[in-house]
């Protein structure tokens, strides 16, 4: 049993590699489906020792296999897509509530306005427009006047930040690989660690480049450190 669980774990390990990061995320109920089916068997395989090692490994192989097939197809065709992952579904259009979307969803009033709960929406008057995405989520656009306001309705500095907030230090070690594709050198690094007071590398816990080029880190001694 020990084997048989250790390959499984490795199988499963090496097959949601393969399959990739749209399977874990469980886009759409297909993805679900297959996700839950697939650790399923691995279970089985792993537990259950009147089920023959080979077929279940074999079951496990070919199910991620059709997965990946699926998959692809998707990709290629529209028509596949549709079928495999369905449409999302209007459910309220220009601040109605649609009943045939209502229907095709199989969704009653009360579950659409859980789902407009969950995003802090509590009035149907607030909504413009509701989409029943294919995994389940809702996709709201609010009403001009009880939408939040953006930057650029107050005039506020919309520039486009020069870095995106990254690792670069990590347990005392400097990410060289974040640094070069940041095009920022080990010797800026260390001129923003002095001006901190910090002399070693080792003292840091953890370090991340800001929006605006400042550095956040936070030290092994649990003091937490901003620099411009």
């Amino acid at each position: 049993m020990i084997l048989r669980s250790t390959i499984s774990f490795f199988t499963i390990l090496v097959l949601a590699r393969i399959i990739g990061k749209k399977q874990l995320s469980q886009l759409t109920f297909f993805h679900y489906i297959t996700g839950i089916t697939i650790g399923s068997i691995a279970a089985e395989v792993s537990t259950q020792e009147r089920t023959l090692f080979w077929d279940g490994f074999t079951s496990l192989i070919w199910w991620a296999f059709l997965t990946l097939l699926v998959s692809y197809i998707s990709l290629k065709s529209t028509k596949a897509r549709v079928l495999f992952d369905d449409r999302p579904t209007i459910l309220i259009q220009n601040g109605t509530i649609i009943k045939n979307g209502m229907k095709k969803a199989r969704l009653h009033t009360d579950e659409l306005s859980m789902l407009l709960r969950e995003q802090g929406i509590f009035s149907f008057s607030e909504v413009l427009h509701a989409v029943f995405e294919t995994n389940g989520e809702l996709s709201v656009v609010k009403m001009p006047a009880k939408d939040q306001a953006t930057k650029a309705d107050v005039k506020a500095d919309v520039s486009i930040p020069p870095y995106m907030p990254t690792e670069i230090i990590s347990d005392g070690v400097i990410n060289k690989k974040n640094l070069v594709e940041l095009d920022l050198t080990e010797e800026w690094l260390l001129n923003k660690l002095k001006k901190k007071n910090v002399k070693n590398i080792e003292d840091v816990y953890f370090a991340q480049i800001l929006e605006n080029g400042s550095l956040y880190i936070s030290l092994n001694n649990g003091n937490g450190k901003n620099q411009n």
